[in-house]
């Protein structure tokens, strides 16, 4: 017996009109009613049972300090407390690290950094367990305390060794170069700022497992860890995600924590264990965007264009590894971003520091790396007295090429989208209207200056851990038509649902409403990637469609036979299912009679991405299955009097490849683009001399809003299939529309050059706030308010103009204006290597740590 819903529309109909919402429509997302009506069902809004216990935790108050002694009498004594829970208490495994150890989950006798986890409170509400916390009484000894990338630096103190690629001798090449120039900038971290703060909720089963609903974007990580801090098999452990409220890479490995802690109560006390951090404690006790400092040194000729470039990247990692050995990676291998350089070096450092330990976030270090290369660009224009845009089109890619790391330049279709996105918006027009708008306004001694600049962005799509690029799927038709799918993939409110919805309709030419995605779980696919890298589409995708032409494959076979006909004659249109001229069945009763004849109807996929390796040892390979690309054009106003601004204007156009889902990317590009021009502009991460953040609030950290918006706005899809064989030739959109704010930071920094005629390039800071704007333009000016920084600039200006100074470049080589060196990381030279640059089985990642389901991170 089949039943047809009344949800959907008759066959009739159906029969009449195309397939509704298959690829390369605007589908709304999944759930888009039920978060605009507030009925999306998040971890802490699922009903709990009675007696669910609820967690708060201690934290240190020190930046590095050992624990004397914890009083927490007071804390077991307060109303509605159960239980507390210290680093003794623990059952089983201690470190939670997601690939190399160092991260506790509780202090044992040294806090690393202000609000590591000293204990936790077990009470009957959140509320009790938050006033219990309060109650502790801790004894410390102050140990001294890195705060800073510099401080590192100098003592020597990193997280992960250094990493080195170089190709040619670009110290050659700098000393032969007809103009050299020398930069620094610092560009501060980003919080994450989800709606939805770490949540996580552990139900014991009857029998001894645990299901974990985590707001996870790495659900296999949670459950693994999860299994091995309470010492259970990973199978006895299931974890659950349905949607996250936000992620941004926040809720990559940072997540684990707050379900190891409901897990290891929930099993000591055998009932529900819920937790969630207020924004206030999520804000000073998760990690962030990596701060970095990049120093380069680049040699030009007289056209722009570079010769040879010496780069130091130092990421601020915090107390342990985390991922930062993948992120400061991926920074080095976006310091070219679309650029190339013929002769390169480039240093990596990952600065230990005792703060909070920083992860990912969209992006994974590729911005700060990017905004380098950009900062670069516009020092060069302004020293060169260049248009910047002109200098940027002098140092593009050419297909045939390859980067400092290895990688071919093949289907670099930048230069194109330069091009049409300037004519599009009139670029040379408005460049020379806003030089004469500046020219005009320092003439009359007015405080307005406008800058404009057109960038670039060139992102790598993998991850370059080899075996983090694979995923899994499982497909079921119920006997009505309509179908089932769930893949590793999680949603975090970037429309990674719909689009695989959308995949799997396309596959079978039905109606997406009969498409439903389902929840991730670890019990139904197991051992998945994390949610990150932009990948979640482009694997999760190619794994959906391989169940699919599975099952569609046995319902050509059973027709075949059962209809006696060929099977190239059988074919899947508009909700139906044409066999030869001998029958049209739709969809539904095609798949009710192939169950009645005893065919499989469910189907597991699986998809690995080829063609990529990287091996580190030699700095070498190509670790990106293809790069997305994009460009944007900004156009600014500064109050020189203030320092305050405006976006009057942005304009982007962006390669996503064949679109799935064109509103769903175009909704990524704008969010991407506002999230990285809030890092650029607007968010300020501040702690002060003891290594407490300062900014841990809504009130003293500002997002962009809906005000910082472009007052003109304009958003468009390059229209280019991917050469490459992704999920219908399309390309991830998730990471790369963030570095397109690039623009709006060089806009500004074009603004206050106007100051000095453009034959400057100005120092100024990211984030560019008002009072960094201000600081800028009075330099400029000549006025003596400087950034505050531990550089001693005067040691290096009087190196560069040190008349007593025997070098061929007057100081320029003294090891203080240099990129600094690290006595003991190894340098490694490597070669350009020939042939083949890409390995299916690679030996040189040793040692993986399989039980988290990652390797030695190389990069994201």
């Amino acid at each position: 017996m089949s039943h047809h819903s009344s949800l959907f529309d008759s066959y009739s109909i159906r029969r009449e009109r195309p397939p509704k919402s298959k690829i390369g429509t605007g589908a709304k997302h999944d759930s888009a009613i039920s978060h605009v009506m507030g009925t999306a069902t998040y971890v802490d809004d699922m009903l709990k049972p009675q007696d669910t216990l609820h967690l708060a935790i201690g934290k240190s108050a020190h930046a590095h300090a050992r624990v004397l002694n914890m009083d927490l009498s007071a804390v077991r004594s307060a109303d509605g407390v159960v239980d507390v829970i210290t680093f003794a208490d623990l059952p089983a495994k201690t470190d939670i690290g997601p690939v190399f150890d160092g991260d506790p989950l509780m202090v044992d006798k040294v806090a690393e950094y202000v609000g590591q986890t000293l204990f936790a409170v077990v009470a009957t509400s959140h509320r009790a367990a938050k006033k219990a916390t309060l109650k502790a009484v801790v004894e410390y000894e102050p140990l001294p305390a890195v705060l800073t990338i510099e401080q590192a630096l100098e003592q020597e103190k990193f997280v992960r060794p250094s990493h080195f690629m170089q190709r040619g001798d670009a110290q050659t090449e700098l000393a032969s170069a007809p103009t050299r120039i020398q930069g620094y900038n610092h560009m501060l971290g980003q919080e994450h700022f989800y709606l939805e703060g770490q949540v996580s909720y552990v139900v014991p089963c009857d029998d001894g497992g645990l299901e974990v609903y985590t707001s996870s974007q790495h659900p296999s990580e949670v459950q693994q860890l999860v299994a091995e801090v309470v010492d259970l098999p990973f199978h006895a452990v299931t974890t659950i995600v349905r949607r996250m409220g936000g992620g941004f890479g926040g809720k990559e490995t940072q997540a684990a924590a707050w379900a190891c802690m409901c897990g290891i109560v929930a099993k000591r006390q055998n009932v529900p264990v819920s937790m969630r951090l207020d924004r206030q404690d999520d804000m000073v006790v998760t990690g962030k965007r990596h701060e970095f400092a990049n120093r380069y040194d680049v040699g030009v000729n007289d056209a722009g264009q570079i010769l040879g470039v010496d780069m130091q990247l130092s990421g601020l990692c915090g107390y342990s590894p985390d991922l930062s050995d993948a992120i400061v990676d991926r920074a080095m291998f976006h310091c070219d971003n679309g650029y190339f350089y013929p002769a390169a070096k480039i240093a990596g450092h990952r600065c230990f520091t005792n703060t909070v330990s920083n992860t990912a976030y969209r992006g994974f270090g590729g911005p700060q790396g990017l905004l380098t290369a950009e900062y670069m660009m516009d020092h060069i224009a302004y020293t060169l007295g260049k248009d910047p845009l002109e200098v940027r089109m002098n140092n593009l890619y050419q297909n045939g090429q390859s980067t400092h790391y290895g990688q071919p330049i093949e289907h670099f279709d930048l230069a194109t989208i330069i091009n049409t996105l300037a004519d599009d918006c009139d670029y040379k027009e408005r460049r020379e209207n806003v030089i004469a708008f500046n020219k005009k306004a320092e003439a009359e001694d007015t405080d307005k200056r406008r800058g404009l600049a057109l960038t670039p962005v060139k992102f790598g799509i993998s991850f370059t851990v080899q075996h983090l690029n694979q995923a899994g799927a499982l497909v079921h038709i119920y006997t009505d038509g309509t179908i089932q799918i769930n893949h590793g993939g999680t949603e975090m409110g970037q429309g990674l649902y719909i689009k695989i919805a959308q995949i799997v309709a396309n596959e079978f030419d039905v109606d997406l409403d009969t498409v439903k995605a389902t929840a991730t779980r670890t019990d139904k696919v197991p051992n998945t990637s994390p949610t990150a890298a932009s990948s979640g589409t482009d694997i999760n995708g190619k794994a959906a469609q391989n169940a699919c032409i599975t099952i569609k494959e046995r319902l050509v076979e059973f027709a075949a036979e059962h209809f006696e006909v060929a099977g190239d004659d059988i074919t899947f249109e508009n909700n139906h299912v044409h066999i030869a001229d001998k029958e049209v069945l739709t969809f539904a009763d095609l798949v009710l009679l192939a169950y009645q004849h005893r065919v499989s109807l469910s189907s597991t996929g699986y998809y690995k991405t080829p063609k990529i390796f990287y091996d580190r040892s030699k700095a070498w390979g190509r670790p990106f299955f293809y790069y997305a690309l994009g460009a944007s054009c900004s156009e600014v106003e500064i109050d020189t009097l203030t320092g305050e601004y405006k976006v009057l204007r942005c304009d982007i156009l962006h390669d996503v490849g064949q679109s799935i889902n064109p509103a769903i990317d175009i909704g990524q590009i704008e969010g991407g683009f506002v999230q990285g021009m809030g890092w650029l502009t607007t968010e300020e991460l501040i702690w002060d001399d003891k290594g407490k953040l300062a900014s841990n609030a809504a009130a003293n950290y500002k997002i962009p809003t809906a005000h910082d918006l472009p007052k003109h706005w304009n958003v468009k899809l390059f229209d280019r299939k991917n050469e490459e064989q992704t999920i219908y030739n399309s390309k991830a959109v998730g990471e790369p529309p963030f570095m397109l704010a690039a623009s709006v930071w060089c806009a500004i920094n074009n603004a206050v050059a106007s100051m000095a005629d453009y034959k400057k390039n100005p120092e100024l800071t990211m984030p560019a706030t008002p009072e960094a704007v201000l600081k800028a333009v009075m330099r400029l000016q000549g006025e003596a308010w400087e950034i505050a920084t531990d550089i001693n600039t005067d040691a290096i200006e009087s190196l560069k103009h040190n008349s007593d100074c025997t070098s061929a470049v007057d100081g320029i080589d003294d090891d203080k204006v240099e990129p600094l060196e690290v006595s003991h990381s190894e340098n490694i030279d490597a070669p350009k290597v020939e042939g083949q640059l890409h390995d299916d089985q690679p030996e040189h990642i040793k040692n993986p740590n399989v039980s988290v389901g990652r390797g030695p991170a190389h990069s994201e």
